[in-house]
C-alpha cells in the first residue's frame, strides 16, 4: 500500500471511530438537563412538553432546573449538573473570564423588558440623578452591563455610585422598602416593580444599548453530543417561532410555569421579543465589546475572545 493511500485510510478510519465514539456517546444519553429563569422561550418549551416531546422517542427524558438568575446557572453548568440553558450577556462573560466549561450555542436578540427602575415619588429624573445613589441589581447578570452602559451614557462611572448586588428575589423587598434608590432588572420582575412596587422607568435598556440573551451548553456535553445539541437548539428555534406569533398564549404558559401572575406575564409577553437564531459575527462583536468593557473596569481578571467558545456544530 502506497504512504498516501495508507495516511487516507488512517484518516478515515480515525473519523469513522470519532463518530462511532459520538454515537455511543449520545446512545449512552438518558436524560438532558435544562437550567432556565422565569421568563423567556424555554418557561414556554417546557410548559409545552416540547423537548420531552422530541427526545421521548429516543427514550431520553428531560429534567427542568429553575435559577432565580445567569451566574448560577453559570456555575452549575460549569460543573456539568445542567446541560444547557438560557442566560443574558453578562453571565457567560464572567463565566469565561473563569475559565468555566461552556460555549455559546444560539442567540436572541433582547428588544424590551429591560432597564432602570427607581420610585414614583423619587427625586431621580434622568441618568445623572443616579450620582452618589444605591443602584441595585445582580452582579455578573445582564442589569450589571445595563448599568454600567447608563452611566457611560451619562458621563458617569462605575464609582459615582454605591452598586448593592442583590438577587432578583432580595431586591424586590428592597426596591418597595426604599432599600435602593433605583434597581436594574429585568421582566417578569420589570413588570412586577412598575405594576406591584410603585416603580417608575427611568430609562429602558433598549435606549441605552443593543443587548442579546444567550443559550448556553456545558462545553463537554456540547463535544460529545453535537448532535443532540443542535436538536435542542432547533426545539427552541421552533419554540420561539411560536411563541413570536402567539404573545397571550405565551403568558399563560409562562404563569402556569413560574407562578407569576398572568397580567404581569401578559405585560412581559406582549412587550418582548422571542426570535432565536445563530451566534453571528454581528452578535459576537457586541457581545465582545461587553467584554472589553468588563476587563477595562476590572470586573473580570482578564480579556476573553467570545468567539473563541461559539460552538459551530461541524456534524451537521
Amino acid at each position: 500500500m502506497k504512504r498516501r493511500e495508507f495516511l487516507q485510510l488512517s484518516l478515515v478510519t480515525a473519523a469513522a471511530a470519532a463518530l462511532s465514539r459520538r454515537a455511543q456517546a449520545q446512545a449512552d444519553t438518558k436524560e438532558i438537563r435544562i437550567g432556565y429563569q422565569k421568563n423567556g422561550v424555554l418557561v414556554v418549551t417546557r410548559q409545552r412538553e416540547a423537548l420531552e416531546n422530541h427526545f421521548r422517542p429516543q427514550g431520553i427524558s428531560v429534567k427542568w432546573v429553575e435559577f432565580s438568575s445567569g451566574p448560577p446557572m453559570m456555575e452549575a453548568m460549569n460543573v456539568g449538573s445542567v446541560d444547557y440553558g438560557s442566560v443574558g450577556d453578562s453571565p457567560p462573560i464572567f463565566a469565561q473570564a473563569a475559565g468555566a466549561a461552556i460555549v455559546y450555542a444560539a442567540a436572541q436578540p433582547i428588544i424590551n423588558g429591560s432597564g432602570i427602575l427607581v420610585a414614583q415619588n423619587s427625586a431621580i429624573t434622568d441618568i445623572a440623578g443616579l450620582k452618589g445613589k444605591r443602584v441595585g441589581f445582580t452582579k455578573g447578570s445582564s442589569a450589571h452591563n445595563v448599568v454600567i452602559q447608563t452611566l457611560e451614557k451619562a458621563g458617569l462611572t462605575y464609582d459615582d455610585i454605591t452598586p448593592v448586588y442583590l438577587t432578583p428575589p432580595d431586591a424586590g423587598p428592597a426596591f418597595a422598602n426604599g432599600g435602593i434608590d433605583a434597581w436594574a432588572i429585568w421582566d417578569p420582575y420589570f413588570a412586577i416593580a412598575e405594576t406591584k412596587q410603585n416603580g417608575r422607568i427611568l430609562i429602558n435598556t433598549r435606549d441605552v444599548t443593543k443587548t442579546n440573551a444567550f443559550y448556553i451548553a456545558n462545553r463537554d456535553f456540547a463535544n460529545k453530543h453535537s448532535a443532540l445539541l443542535q436538536q435542542i437548539v432547533d426545539v427552541t428555534t421552533s419554540t420561539a417561532k411560536w411563541a413570536e406569533a402567539h404573545p397571550d398564549d405565551v403568558a399563560k404558559s409562562l404563569a402556569a410555569v413560574t407562578g407569576v401572575p398572568l397580567d404581569i406575564q401578559t405585560i412581559a409577553a406582549r412587550r418582548a421579543g422571542f426570535s432565536v437564531g445563530p451566534v453571528t459575527d454581528d452578535v459576537i462583536a457586541t457581545q465582545q465589546g461587553v467584554a472589553d468593557r468588563f476587563f477595562k473596569l476590572g470586573l473580570i481578571p482578564k480579556q476573553i475572545a467570545i468567539r473563541d467558545i461559539v460552538w459551530r456544530n461541524t456534524q451537521t
